[in-house]
């Protein structure tokens, strides 16, 4: 089938669209098939390059098409597994540390135990089903967004100068300090205390003086989010102008 010159659709999400994204994506990694073949397959098909952009006519025809081929739907066995690969990890590890920030408004423990929120937000950002099905890509775009909205919030993302090793240590002391920022703003935190009087008063952590390691200091950034987020309000949620 030649391709279309058709602009991508659009649809409102509905849970048979959804079901139907989720064949295009797990059907040929099923099927064993290649990027070469999955898009031959998608393109003849349907007739377009990517399954976001096909009706839910296109996506019915796919799916009937992966099923002729031998794709058969696995039964409900609980939830979902989460997305494992490296960037879904260091996704993950952003967002928990933007729920310390009140950057996101969901809990920190809730976006330790499951991926509800982060899911959500990667499906606006890619439009794919399921976080667990992004690209290498698409799945460097996500964490772009994310590192873009840590900055809105004060949370500095810069690697300029500094090694991986010592990169993920200063990324820890920008969040307590970013949260530190609202504490004082909040009028939860003097104006004048450093981060580690902050966390003593605030938290009972005694760190001022002291030569802190990257774990001590994301103990310190959840106990500081823990008291912003008890106690900032609606606040606590906003921005921080540059």
């Amino acid at each position: 089938m030649a391709a279309t010159a058709a602009k991508p659709a659009t649809f409102a999400s509905n849970p048979r669209r959804r079901s139907m994204l989720a064949i295009a994506h797990i059907a040929p990694q099923q099927l064993g098939m290649d990027d070469d073949d999955r898009a031959a397959t998608l393109m003849r098909v349907t007739g377009r390059m990517s399954a976001a952009h096909c009706t839910d006519a296109e996506l019915e025809r796919l799916a009937a098409e992966f099923r002729r081929l031998g794709f058969r739907s696995a039964p409900r066995t609980g939830k979902p597994p989460r997305a494992d690969h490296a960037l879904a990890r260091k996704a993950r590890v952003m967002w928990i540390s933007l729920a310390h920030l009140c950057a996101v408004r969901e809990a920190p423990e809730d976006a330790i135990r499951a991926d509800k929120g982060l899911e959500a937000f990667a499906q606006r950002q890619l439009g794919c089903a399921r976080f667990q099905w992004a690209n290498q890509n698409q799945a460097d775009k996500l964490v772009e967004a994310l590192k873009a909205w840590a900055q809105r919030h004060g949370w500095d993302q810069s690697q300029r100068g500094l090694s991986k090793a010592t990169y993920v240590h200063a990324l820890k002391v920008r969040l307590a300090d970013a949260i530190l920022v609202k504490l004082k703003r909040a009028g939860i935190a003097a104006a004048d205390w450093t981060l580690g009087q902050a966390a003593f008063r605030l938290t009972g952590i005694e760190a001022e003086g002291a030569s802190l390691s990257t774990q001590d200091y994301e103990r310190i950034a959840a106990a500081l989010g823990r008291k912003l987020r008890d106690h900032g309000g609606d606040g606590a949620f906003l921005e921080v102008a540059s």
